[in-house]
């Protein structure tokens, strides 16, 4: 029996999904930055069963003890757990989840990332055109491990060709296989719709469990995704970043959950950029209100505890009245939808690409008309092209007096308090010297030396 037979027969006879997770349906996706322990924490605490550590660096994970202890704190409660790695070296891959197994009930490789550092350091979903490396990699860790490895991935634009993927990766020891239903190409505000029908083929084409991940915004969406794909469970990352309660279906003022996760913070430590990333994505649609700008400033310039829970108590009294329906909350409508108060937590909705793109048209339009309307003056009022005012601007000329008997400005060295070419003139005409634009200088220099001789 060769080695991928081996790896295939010891996936089958183990249901990584139900016999070690534990049949987990609400997943709380891997984030760098954001799923630390009092994150996880309190989204288990709100309805998630299967949570991942931010993605680790392997190479990093290995060499540096501070890295690898402040990413394998956890407690009792923060279990099922799944470690996530990235890297494109096998064996240290296979060392560094050694070190983690202990501390975790499964280990997964990270190729699904689309960001140009995952390029840079040829990892995540840049791997995914290597084919055989990728196959190493799975096949090295998961036969060297104890516990199941997974992979997390991104698909590709063919159906056929993911599904391939998908298989040869099942093939080389993967346990289960989360599917990001779009391709490493949709990422920002070309971010898009996630394809389920991607993950649909998948789960009909592999044996092993699948978990879905995208197009989550809502509890609705999970149980819809369920019965669309037939995957085992959905995973999510945004919408439980902006509402951690997403499992349990309801949407609580977004200082229940900001101060609930203060108070964890309190005995298990997060740096301070975690946690005013957080309150920042909790605080999201309540901050898009001017009245909210001081509080917003306090929040990205101050680091402490006592800033942090202070904004978090400013946002309560402000809006608690209202939340509890002793002030009239009033908001003008552009249509008859249904909009939930900004002060409630709720998803993140982007804009689609085709809408992003006309944005963005509209906008350059909207400047060059603005560029092609505006009147350009120089210091006395007298209208100047585009051209002469940017040229005046970038040599930072638009405030020097002009010289005399032209409009050029004066050379801010200049002997005579004249421009280049008159002074240039003047020099010539009544044998004078200008050190500041160097004019007859070089010549008076020679003939003093010539007199010397």
């Amino acid at each position: 029996m060769n080695m991928n037979e081996e790896n295939v027969t010891k996936s089958e006879k183990t249901n990584v999904w139900k016999d070690v997770l534990g049949s987990p349906r609400y997943v709380v996706a891997p984030m760098v930055d954001a799923s630390e322990l009092a994150w996880r924490l309190l989204s288990r605490r709100h309805g998630a069963q299967l949570c991942y550590t931010p993605m680790l660096h392997s190479s990093v994970f290995l060499r540096d003890s501070k890295y690898r202890k402040e990413a394998l704190v956890s407690t009792p409660e923060d279990r099922p757990l799944i470690v996530q790695f990235c890297g494109n070296d096998p064996n240290i891959l296979l060392e560094a989840a050694l070190l983690a197994e202990p501390y975790c009930d499964a280990i997964d490789i990270n190729i699904g990332c689309p960001q140009a550092i995952a390029k840079r350091g040829r990892y995540g979903a840049f791997l995914q055109d290597d084919w055989d490396l990728l196959r190493a990699i799975v096949s090295t860790v998961s036969t060297g491990l104890r516990i199941p490895l997974t992979c997390k991935l991104r698909v590709f634009p063919d159906i056929d060709k993911t599904i391939e993927y998908a298989r040869m990766l099942e093939n080389a020891g993967a346990s289960l296989l989360t599917i990001h239903g779009r391709t490493r190409d949709q990422k920002g505000p070309l971010t898009g719709l996630a394809s389920w029908s991607h993950i649909k083929a998948v789960r009909e084409a592999v044996k092993i469990p699948v978990l879905a991940n995208g197009n989550i915004q809502c509890l609705q969406d999970i149980e819809r995704c369920i019965s669309e794909t037939g995957v085992e469970g959905v995973m999510t990352a945004i919408g439980n970043l902006y509402n951690p309660c997403i499992f349990e279906s309801c949407y609580p003022p977004c200082w229940e959950p900001a101060l609930e996760y203060l108070n964890l913070v309190k005995i298990h430590p997060a740096p301070a950029s975690y946690i005013r990333g957080h309150l920042f994505k909790l605080f999201q649609r309540i901050f898009c209100l001017a009245e909210n700008k001081e509080d917003r400033d306090n929040l990205a310039t101050n680091s402490t505890m006592e800033s942090f829970r202070q904004v978090v108590e400013n946002v309560r009294d402000r809006y608690q009245p209202y939340h509890e329906g002793k002030r009239l909350w009033y908001e003008e409508k552009s249509d008859y939808n249904l909009n939930l108060p900004p002060w409630l937590c709720q998803s993140y909705i982007r804009d689609s690409p085709q809408e992003h793109t006309d944005k963005v048209q509209a906008k350059r339009i909207e400047m060059t008309s603005e560029s092609a309307k505006r009147r350009y003056e120089d210091e006395e009022g007298n209208q100047i092209s585009h051209k002469h005012f940017k040229k005046l601007r970038r040599i930072g000329r638009t405030y020097r007096p002009l010289c005399q008997g032209c409009p050029n400005p004066v050379g801010l060295k200049c002997d005579h308090k004249l421009c280049r070419q008159c002074c240039r003139k003047k020099c010539i005409t009544e044998k004078l010297i200008c050190v500041g634009h160097r004019n007859l200088l070089k010549q008076t220099q020679r003939q003093n030396v010539q007199n010397m001789k």
